[in-house]
Order: C-alpha cells, then sequence, then structure tokens
C-alpha cells in the first residue's frame, strides 16, 4: 500500500491545467470497439483506472499507438473474444467500474460479451439491471453466472425498442447507446443521462456515422446504422478535477488559476462553491481563485433556513464533489446541511475529517451537519487511509490545509482519478513526498 507525507498549512499560487475527463474518457475509448477504422482520441488523462482500460483493449487485440501526450490512435480491426474468457481480463476488468462500458460495444459489434462484476470505489451498491435488462429489451440474452458474478450476453442481432431507464444512469446510458447504434431499426431512450461527457459520447458517434437525436435532453432517439467509420475526438477537461482545485484553493487560501475549464460544460459547480461564499472569477475560458484571506461565508436561503447542498443526476450538482463540498465547509462561517442522496457509503470517510477536528454530525449514512470552524480552530494533522477517489482528494485537501504533517495510506485510489497529483501540487509549493 503506497502513502504520501503531506506538510500542510501551507498557501499555494499558480496556474494549473485540468486533466482531460475520466469519466468521458471511460466511455469514448470503449467506442473505439464499434469500428475496425482507425480512431483518434485527444487529451486521454494519465491516470490509472483510464491505463487499464487502454491495456483491456490492447489484449483485446486493439492495437494502440501513442500519437503524443495524450493523444492515441487505436484500430479495433481484429477483437480477440477469448480473451473475455482468460483470468486476466477477470482481474482487470473486476477492478474497474468502467469495464462494464465494453459490454455495449462488443454486443452490437460482435453479438457476445462477458464481464464480471466490476469494481471500483466502495460507496455502497452499484447495481446492473439498468444495463441488462434494457439490452435484453434490445434482443440480447442474459446468462448471470451467480457463483463467479460474471455476466455473459449473447445476441443474434439488437433491434431497436423503445427504452424507458428506471434510473438516469451515466454508465448504463452509454452502454445502451453503444448497443443502439449498430441495432436494426430506431431505438427510444428516455431517462437518459444527459451529462457533457454523454453528449460527447454522442458527438464522437456522429462523426463515426451514427445517427443520433436529442442530445443534451433526456430522450435520446437512435436510428441504427450498418457500418461506423473512423473519427477524431477530443475530451473535455475534467470537471469533477476543476471541482476539487476549486476546493482546495479555498481551503488552503491559495490564489489558483485553473486554465481552459469549458464553462459552458460545468453546468452547477461555480455557482455550488460560490454558495459556501467562494469567491469565483471568469476570464476568457480560465477560472481565477483568489486567495480568500479572510475566509469564505456560507449562505442561507433567502428564508434564513439552513443551506443544504445535495448531489442530482445532470443537470444537478455531480455526487463526485459532494466529498470536495463537505470538507470545505469544514472551514467556512456558517454551517451547512450536505445530502448525498445516490450512494449509500460515500459519506463514512467523515470520521477522519472529524478526527482532525472538524465539526461533523454524520446524521445517517445519506447526511451530514457541517458547522465551519472559519479558520478559528485548524484541522489537525494525522495518519488516514484513502477510502475512495474523491474520498481521497478530500482527505488529501484537509491534510494540506492543516498544521503539521499528515499521511494518507492507500493513495493509490487518488491515483485512479487524478493525474501526476503530487507533482502538480508541489508545482504550486506544496509539499508532498511518496512514501
Amino acid at each position: 500500500m503506497k502513502s504520501v507525507r503531506i506538510t500542510g498549512g501551507k498557501s499555494l499560487k499558480g496556474e494549473v491545467i485540468p486533466q482531460g475527463a475520466k469519466n468521458e474518457a471511460l466511455q469514448v475509448l470503449s467506442a473505439v470497439l464499434l469500428t475496425d477504422d482507425k480512431v483518434t482520441i485527444n487529451n486521454i488523462p494519465d491516470i490509472i483506472d483510464v491505463n487499464k482500460l487502454i491495456e483491456i483493449l490492447k489484449n483485446l487485440g486493439v492495437t494502440c499507438s501513442n500519437l503524443k501526450n495524450g493523444s492515441y490512435e487505436f484500430s479495433a480491426k481484429t477483437v480477440n473474444l477469448d480473451y473475455l474468457k482468460s483470468d486476466e481480463f477477470t482481474t482487470y476488468a473486476k477492478s474497474l467500474r468502467g469495464s462494464i462500458m465494453l459490454v455495449g460495444p462488443l454486443l452490437a459489434r460482435y453479438k457476445a460479451a462477458s464481464i464480471p462484476r466490476p469494481g471500483g470505489d466502495k460507496i455502497g451498491r452499484r447495481r446492473l439491471d439498468t444495463h441488462f435488462v434494457n439490452l435484453e429489451k434490445l434482443g440480447a440474452k442474459l446468462d448471470y453466472d451467480s457463483k463467479n458474478r460474471i455476466y455473459n450476453v449473447k445476441t443474434n442481432g439488437l433491434i431497436g425498442v423503445d427504452l424507458l431507464l428506471d434510473e438516469a444512469s451515466v454508465t448504463g446510458t452509454a452502454n445502451l447507446i453503444m448497443a443502439s447504434v449498430l441495432a436494426k431499426g430506431d431505438t427510444r431512450i428516455y431517462n437518459a443521462a444527459c451529462e457533457p461527457y454523454i453528449q460527447q459520447l454522442c458527438s464522437m458517434l456522429i462523426k463515426m456515422g451514427a445517427n443520433i437525436q436529442g442530445i443534451g435532453s433526456n430522450l435520446l432517439t437512435i436510428s441504427g446504422v450498418e457500418k461506423l467509420n473512423g473519427a477524431t475526438h477530443t475530451i473535455l477537461p475534467d470537471m469533477i478535477e476543476i471541482g476539487s482545485w476549486i476546493g482546495l484553493a479555498a481551503m488552503t487560501k491559495s490564489e489558483i488559476r485553473i486554465k481552459n475549464v469549458s464553462w459552458e460544460n460545468l453546468g452547477q459547480i461555480p455557482n455550488t462553491f460560490r454558495k459556501l461564499g467562494i469567491k469565483i472569477l471568469k476570464e476568457g475560458d480560465d477560472m481565477i481563485i483568489p486567495s480568500h484571506n479572510d475566509g469564505y461565508e456560507i449562505s442561507n436561503y433567502i428564508d434564513g433556513s439552513i443551506l443544504t447542498i445535495s448531489d442530482a443526476p445532470w443537470p444537478g450538482f455531480s455526487p463526485d464533489l459532494i466529498s470536495i463540498i463537505l470538507v470545505v465547509a469544514t472551514q467556512a462561517r456558517g454551517s451547512i446541511l450536505v445530502h448525498q442522496k445516490m450512494f449509500e457509503s460515500r459519506l463514512f470517510f467523515v470520521d477522519k475529517l472529524i478526527d482532525m477536528g472538524a465539526k461533523i454530525i454524520l446524521s445517517d449514512p445519506h447526511r451530514a451537519s457541517v458547522i465551519g470552524l472559519d479558520f478559528k480552530s485548524e484541522l489537525k494533522a494525522t495518519v488516514m487511509s484513502s477510502p475512495d477517489i474523491r474520498a481521497g482528494i478530500a482527505l488529501l485537501i484537509a491534510a494540506l490545509s492543516a498544521n503539521g504533517t499528515s499521511v494518507i495510506q492507500n493513495v493509490e485510489q487518488i491515483d485512479r482519478g487524478y493525474e501526476n497529483i503530487v507533482m502538480r501540487l508541489n508545482q504550486l509549493g506544496a509539499e508532498i513526498e511518496r512514501i
């Protein structure tokens, strides 16, 4: 288990360029399986989860050429489906939640796919029914091996149909889009996720020759085509990383410029942080977080009642930033209720913040009340372990704001989602070392 040692209490300064979006990368990389033509993808983040998926694609027989930093060319001219039955694939896929999105394109093009129950963050149950129930409606036959927890699907040919999703699952929507683009006839997906990254996937598929209507809404209409072509696609900046930089700047009283943030794709993120009293300035496509030397104050509702920040499917506030909001609130002026609706165990890391001196009451697995310290009492350095990607970066922010030396164990969880995070923070003036 790898760890980092953080000497906190330092104010940082400088500019950062956000990495390519992790969640988009996992979708568009899976889509290269839909054609035997060459597909070029730019701005791919160099992080553990994405690199694992690229390794799976290579082992499936996809040729992969590194053109330059973050740009790759893929060709899925020949795919070895026998690899799906190997122990190596099972091991890789189990450790990567995003591996589930290989099912749609494999089923569409090769009429068969297998996937073990994927792993990923330990944030509660993350069922896959939305994927497989609707793939069955498209004409797939599911054989679930309950002993080994492996999903096997095959089809004689997918046929378009009207689908009403029971939840606006991002990965489920991506899988069904990729399955439908080569299906016979029209598919309508209602209650589809409509995140910018889903819009990006649709945009890439249209460049490849797909026929998709309703992009950006929760009703997608897909007319199947016989064949897809190659294309070139550029991944958006990672909105979750941008939100993490905002929280880091506020907690450490740092002045940070975040370059090329793609403002039009940030949704509720800037205004949600502004509700905590954080100043966010726009300069072209850059975002500037000035130094909050006088702290920041949480807004109340118009009637004076306590502010509640909760997550919701897009265009609601992303659940991946709830951990950041919670840690930033620990040093605000005022109080806030954080309501994590979408996952069962995402708030279970708050005991570590309480150990550091934060005033938090965990009401239940979904709700936490935070009373801000207004920097009148500094968080205390400690030793802790990262349970998942987003809680890990929240704990790293807490450690950077605390006086003294903290250690975060299991730092691989942070590396799964944040590219060269230690090096980039040190370039801003942080003092972090891997141990």
